[in-house]
C-alpha cells in the first residue's frame, strides 16, 4: 500500500511536460526562456528569503503604516548620525615628525600642560619643610626621666603632692603629643590651614642646625602641657615639673617626608590648569619638528573650537544633512526595490535590515567617540578600526550576501565621509576585510565557525596593512606592529558581538540560517528520537529522502541543507498513527483493511494537520512547518481514491475527489518542490523490482508529469532548466544510495547440500 500521494506513470519523451513550472501559468518554454537575468535572479533572491523568513505574514508584516515607521526610524537614525558628526582636523602621531607645518584655524584656547606644571612647580616655592621630634629621642627622654625617678628620691620634695604612678601616667601622656608634634615656617602653616590640613599640633621654629638639635620656645611648651595634660586629672605640680624637666633638654628633629607629600600633593591639585590662547593663523608646528603632548593638545582644542563654531541648527547645515540622508534613503529604495523586493514587501525583513544599519552606525559613533576622546590618545594608535565587517557578518548571515555587500559599501563610504577617520586605506581596509567576511560566511554551520571568519579577515588586513605601509615608505617598526594587534582587536571584538547578536536576532525575526539548521538536524531532538522510537520506518524513509533532496537542491544552487533538515521532520505527523503507514508496519497486519477508503484516506490525510500541531508545540521553524503543509501539496491520495472509484464502479460522480486530496498548499519554493518530488519517489522507488537508470528515469519522469498535471508546481520558482538537472541529480543519488541492492541466490545449507549429493 503506497503512503504518499504520488502514482508511477509513464512519460514517453522522458522530459518535463510542464506548462507553469515556475508559476508562468501556461507560458511556453520560449518565453521562459527570453526572461531576463534579472528576472531569474529576483527569483533566486525571493526563494533563498523564503527559506530564511517564514512566508505567514501577520499585522506587523503587512501594516503600511508600519512600514514607513521603519522607514521614518532609519531615516531619522540617519540624519543623526550624519548631521551631528565630529570635526576634522590634522592627525599626527606623537614622537613623530611632522610632515608640514600646521596653522591654527581659528582662535581657541587650550590647556597648557607646561604652562600648568610651571605654576604648580612655582607654588611648591612657598612650602618649606616639615619636622618631627626624632621618636628616638623622645624615647631615650622618657627613659632618663624614669630613672630619675627610681633613683633619685629629690622629685618628691619638689612635688609634694606627686604620686609616682600619677608621674607615670603624665609622662605616657607627654610622650603620645610629642610624637604628635610638628614643626616648620609660618607661610606653610598657613598654607595648610587654607588648605583644610589639622594644623592643632603644628609649631612654628626658628632656623636651627638639624645636625645639633633645638630648643622649644616657651610658648611651644604651653602649648604642648595644654594639649597632653587635663588639670582634673594631675596636680599642678606634676605638670609644672614635668614641663620644667623637658623644657631644659635638647630635641633632635627629623624632616616629615609623608607630610609634605601630602601637602604638596594638595596644593598641586588646587592649581587649575593653565589655558593658553592661540590666534588664528598662528603656527602650531613646523615641518620636520618632533610632535609633542603639547602639539597634539592644542589640535585637539582647535578642533573643539571649529566644532562650537558650527552652527548645527543653522538652516544651510540642516539642510544639507536632509539631502544626504534623503539621496541615502532613495539609493538603498532603488537597489532593495530592483534586485530585492521581497524585503521591502515584509516589514520584519525591512526592520530587520534597519535595525543592523542603525546598530553598526551606533557602533561606529562610539568607537569615535572613545579613541577621540580619552586621555590616552587612542586614536593616534588605533589607525585603522574595522567597523563595516560587524553589519557584513550580520547581514550576510540573516538576510542575503548581495545585501550585505552593498550595505558594507555604503557603511564603508559613511564612515569615511562622516567620521572622524581621515587615515589613508580606511574605506579600502573597511571594504576588503567586509567582503572577505562575506566571502567566507556564506558557509557557516555552526556558530564557533564566526571567529574562524573573523580571523581569515583579520589576515587580509593583515596583508593590507603591510601594503599600505610599503606603499607609503613608512618605517615597519612598533607602528605597524600597532596596527596589526588594533585590527586583530576590532575582529576579536567583532566576533564575540556577531555570536551574541546571532541568536537574538534568529528568535526574534524567526530566521532560520545555516547555524541553526546545524543545530535541528542534532539526533537528540525530541521529536527525533520519538520517530526512532516510535515510527523507525518513517525515520529511515526521512534519512534517505533528505539525501536525494539535498543532492538534488545543489545540482541548481537551492539550499540543500534545508532540504536534508526539513525532511527529518516532515512526517512528524505520522507519530500519533505511525501503524497505518506501510512502512511502519512490521507485524504484517494491514490495518486499513478494517476501514473504508474514505476513512483510510482522512487518517492518512490527518499525518498533516497532526505534524503542524506537533511542529508548533516543539517550538519547529515556521519554515519547517510549511515543509510538513506543502510536500504533499494539493495531491491524491490516489491508493484509496482508486479503491473508493473500484467499490461504486468507477463512477467518478459518486466519489468527492476532495475526500481525497490534502488540503496543501501548493509548493512555493524551490526547496518544497524538490522535497515533494523526492518523497514521491523515495516511496514509489521502492516498489520497483529491476532497478536501474531506464526504470528510475520512466519513473522520475511519470511521477513529475503526474505532479504537473495536477498542477502542483504551478506556484513554485522552479525554471524547465532546473527541473531537468533536479531528476537527474535524484536518478544519479538512487543508483548510487545503496539501498536498491542485487538479488542474491538462497545460500543451501550443509546439511541439505549434503543430501542432494546423496541423491545423485
Amino acid at each position: 500500500m503506497a503512503s504518499t500521494g504520488g502514482n508511477p506513470g509513464a512519460n514517453p519523451d522522458g522530459k518535463p511536460n510542464v506548462s507553469a513550472v515556475s508559476g508562468t501559468n501556461g507560458k511556453t518554454a520560449n518565453a521562459h526562456a527570453s526572461s531576463t537575468q534579472t528576472q531569474n535572479a529576483q527569483s533566486q533572491n525571493t526563494n533563498d528569503h523564503e527559506i530564511k523568513f517564514s512566508r505567514e505574514h501577520g499585522f506587523f508584516d503587512r501594516s503600511l503604516a508600519i512600514r514607513w515607521t521603519i522607514v521614518l526610524i532609519f531615516s531619522v537614525g540617519l540624519f543623526l548620525f550624519i548631521h551631528f558628526r565630529e570635526v576634522r582636523v590634522e592627525v599626527l602621531e606623537l614622537g613623530t615628525v611632522a610632515p608640514r607645518y600646521l596653522v591654527a584655524e581659528t582662535n581657541f584656547s587650550f590647556a597648557d600642560e607646561d604652562a600648568t606644571m610651571m605654576l604648580k612647580q612655582e607654588a611648591l616655592l612657598d612650602v618649606s619643610k616639615i619636622f618631627l621630634i626624632d621618636p628616638d629621642t623622645i624615647h631615650k627622654r622618657r627613659f632618663e626621666f624614669e630613672n630619675f625617678l627610681l633613683y633619685d628620691q629629690e622629685w618628691r620634695k619638689q612635688a609634694k603632692l606627686s604620686t609616682f604612678d600619677e608621674m607615670y601616667k603624665a609622662i605616657e601622656k607627654l610622650t603620645r603629643v610629642l610624637l604628635d608634634v610638628h614643626f616648620s615656617d609660618a607661610r606653610t602653616i598657613q598654607k595648610m590651614k587654607e588648605l583644610g590640613f589639622k594644623t592643632s599640633n603644628y609649631f612654628e621654629l626658628a632656623p636651627f642646625d638639624p645636625s645639633q638639635g633645638a630648643f622649644f620656645p616657651e610658648k611651644v611648651w604651653d602649648a604642648i602641657k595644654n594639649t597632653a595634660f587635663d588639670r582634673q586629672v594631675f596636680h599642678i605640680g606634676t605638670i609644672d615639673f614635668i614641663i620644667d624637666y623637658f623644657s631644659n633638654k635638647i630635641w633632635r628633629l627629623k624632616e616629615d617626608m609623608v607630610a609634605e607629600k601630602k601637602l604638596r600633593s594638595a596644593i598641586q591639585a588646587k592649581i587649575p590648569a593653565k589655558f593658553t590662547e592661540v590666534l588664528a593663523g598662528s603656527r602650531i608646528i613646523d615641518q620636520g619638528e618632533m610632535v609633542t603632548t603639547r602639539h597634539l593638545a592644542m589640535l585637539q582644542a582647535m578642533k573643539e573650537s571649529l566644532a562650537q563654531k558650527r552652527n548645527l541648527w543653522h538652516p544651510r547645515t540642516i539642510i544639507a544633512s536632509l539631502l544626504i540622508t534623503f539621496l541615502i534613503v532613495l539609493v538603498s529604495y532603488a537597489f532593495l526595490r530592483s534586485l530585492y523586493p521581497d524585503i521591502l514587501a515584509s516589514n520584519k525583513r525591512l526592520f530587520l535590515l534597519v535595525a543592523i544599519a542603525l546598530l553598526g552606525m551606533g557602533l561606529a559613533k562610539i568607537t569615535e567617540f572613545i579613541l577621540l576622546k580619552t586621555t590616552q590618545n587612542l586614536f593616534e594608535i588605533v589607525r585603522y578600526p574595522l567597523l563595516t565587517p560587524f553589519i557584513a557578518i550580520l547581514i550576510c548571515s540573516l538576510i542575503n550576501p548581495g545585501v550585505a555587500i552593498f550595505a558594507s559599501a555604503l557603511m564603508a563610504t559613511l564612515l569615511d565621509t562622516i567620521m572622524a577617520f581621515e587615515r589613508q586605506g580606511f574605506i579600502f581596509s573597511n571594504l576588503l576585510v567586509a567582503f572577505f567576511a562575506i566571502l567566507y560566511t556564506k558557509s557557516l554551520r555552526k556558530r564557533t565557525e564566526i571567529f574562524v571568519v573573523c580571523a581569515k579577515a583579520w589576515l587580509a588586513s593583515c596583508v593590507l596593512i603591510f601594503a599600505l605601509y610599503l606603499y607609503d615608505h613608512s618605517s615597519l617598526g612598533v607602528g605597524l606592529l600597532a596596527d596589526i594587534a588594533s585590527a586583530g582587536i576590532f575582529m576579536l571584538l567583532t566576533a564575540i558581538l556577531v555570536v551574541g547578536l546571532l541568536p537574538i536576532f534568529e528568535s526574534l525575526f524567526g530566521i532560520l540560517t545555516d547555524i541553526t539548521l546545524m543545530e535541528y538536524m542534532d539526533p537528540s531532538h525530541e521529536l527525533l528520537r520519538r520517530l526512532t522510537m516510535e515510527a523507525p520506518g518513517t525515520y529511515q524513509h526521512a534519512l534517505i529522502m533528505g539525501n536525494i533532496a539535498e543532492a538534488a537542491a545543489r545540482s541548481i544552487g537551492a539550499n540543500g541543507l534545508f532540504c536534508r533538515v526539513a525532511t527529518l521532520y516532515h512526517d512528524i505527523g505520522k507519530l500519533p498513527i505511525a501503524q497505518y503507514f506501510t512502512e511502519n508496519q512490521q507485524s504484517g497486519v494491514n490495518i486499513h483493511q478494517l476501514l473504508t477508503p474514505v476513512e483510510s484516506a482522512q487518517v492518512i490525510i490527518s499525518h498533516i494537520s497532526e505534524g503542524v500541531q506537533l511542529a508548533r508545540k516543539a517550538g519547529l521553524p515556521e519554515q519547517f512547518i510549511d515543509i510538513i503543509k506543502q510536500h504533499h501539496g494539493t495531491g491524491l491520495v490516489y491508493y484509496f481514491y482508486h479503491k473508493q472509484l473500484e467499490s461504486v464502479g468507477s463512477r467518478k460522480d459518486l466519489v468527492n475527489e476532495k475526500e481525497f486530496r490534502y488540503a496543501g498548499p501548493r509548493p512555493r519554493t524551490k526547496e518544497a518542490i524538490i522535497i515533494m518530488i523526492s518523497d514521491s519517489v523515495e516511496a514509489a522507488a521502492r516498489s520497483l523490482d529491476d532497478v536501474n537508470e531506464e526504470s528510475l528515469t520512466r519513473l522520475v519522469d511519470q511521477i513529475v508529469k503526474e505532479k504537473m498535471e495536477d498542477g502542483q508546481f504551478e506556484e513554485s520558482m522552479l525554471t524547465f532548466e532546473e527541473l531537468g538537472k533536479v531528476k537527474k541529480a535524484i536518478i544519479k543519488c538512487l543508483l548510487s544510495i545503496g539501498h536498491f541492492r542485487v538479488k542474491y541466490p538462497a545460500r543451501i545449507r550443509k546439511d541439505e547440500a549434503a543430501v542432494e549429493a546423496g541423491r545423485a
